[in-house]
């Protein structure tokens, strides 16, 4: 199955439980997509001991998932692209969401 999730909030449990679904879902032998859109885009910065997001997006990216950040959400909160946070387009959203066999959003 291809399975998209969409980010859009910087709530680090949220985040955090997004990427265990990921990671579950890639274990299971889906491909599996996050797409970083708004505030999601800085999901990062609120990672801490209680919900590791790092760790979580660390075994994400090991296991051949793929993050694509919108680059217009990034420019707004001028962040840079990075490899846990790729800039893309809206266009790169729609193509997942096309591609994908289910969408999920947090």
């Amino acid at each position: 199955m291809k399975l998209i999730i969409i980010l859009s909030t910087n709530q680090a449990e949220t985040n955090w439980n997004a990427f265990r679904l990921a990671n579950l879902a890639l274990s299971k032998g889906d491909t599996v997509s996050v797409f970083l859109l708004g505030e999601g885009v800085e999901y990062g910065k609120h990672s801490s001991d209680q919900f590791d997001i790092t760790q979580q997006v660390q075994k994400f990216l090991e296991s051949n998932g793929q993050i694509v950040a919108c680059g217009t959400c990034m420019a707004i909160r001028k962040q840079g692209s990075s490899k846990e946070c790729p800039e893309g387009g809206i266009e790169d959203l729609y193509k997942l969401i096309t591609d994908s066999d289910k969408i999920l959003t947090f």
